[in-house]
């Protein structure tokens, strides 16, 4: 059987956010995946989002991906920074509400890692436990104090060693000096979009699920 996701709209904190939904009915989990950068055509139809969205629906988990302020119909403009971040608590706040007996997991590309990782930190103080972050081609350099990590919960990072939009030796050096548990895993020959690495991508992310 063929399953599908739903176009939905739900209430931002700037207007409407356009997303697809995706709800199991013996789901073991929630997922919510961020998109890229926005300024550089990011959306949550990119292959590696949708890579990432099936991965988590094969491994039974309900999903929801959504297109921050400012694109495709989402209400509001860019704001590259917290603005993307109170987006995605937004759209984790409406899919604990459908399924709150279940753990949210989150996933971010690039500038959604940056998101994910931040959302997670933010969850973490609400008192929402984050029990799996997974971070691909994450835009460490915007991790800093005012968007810490979450403590708890596994943390693992997915690196394409040969990324020529965010720089693999920053991400290995931001990874060597994290504090907390976690896993790095390095993808081979690999650029940042994952051009004909996308199933080496699902094999690292579904059996960690």
């Amino acid at each position: 059987m063929l399953i599908r996701e739903n176009p939905i709209l739900l209430d931002g904190p700037c207007g409407q956010l356009e997303a697809l939904h995706l709800d199991l009915s013996e789901a073991k989990g929630l997922a919510l995946i961020c998109h890229p950068n926005p300024v550089q055509g990011g959306t949550m139809l990119n292959k590696v989002v949708s890579t990432l969205q099936r991965t988590a629906r094969d491994a039974g988990y309900s999903t929801l991906r959504f297109n921050y302020r400012g694109v495709g119909t989402s209400a509001g403009s860019h704001d590259m920074g917290t603005g993307e971040v109170d987006d995605a608590e937004a759209a984790a706040h409406w899919l604990r509400a459908r399924r709150p007996e279940l753990p949210l997991i989150l996933f971010g590309f690039s500038f959604g890692g940056f998101v994910a990782a931040s959302l997670a930190g933010r969850l973490e103080q609400q008192g929402v436990e984050v029990p799996q972050l997974f971070m691909v081609a994450p835009a460490v350099m915007r991790l800093n104090g005012d968007h810490p990590l979450p403590e708890r919960g596994e943390l693992a990072v997915i690196q394409p060693d040969a990324d020529e939009v965010v720089s693999p030796q920053a991400v290995y050096d931001w990874s060597a000096s994290l504090a907390r548990p976690h896993e790095l895993l390095k993808v081979a020959e690999c650029g940042h979009f994952f051009h004909g690495k996308l199933t080496d991508l699902k094999d690292l992310v579904l059996p960690r699920l």
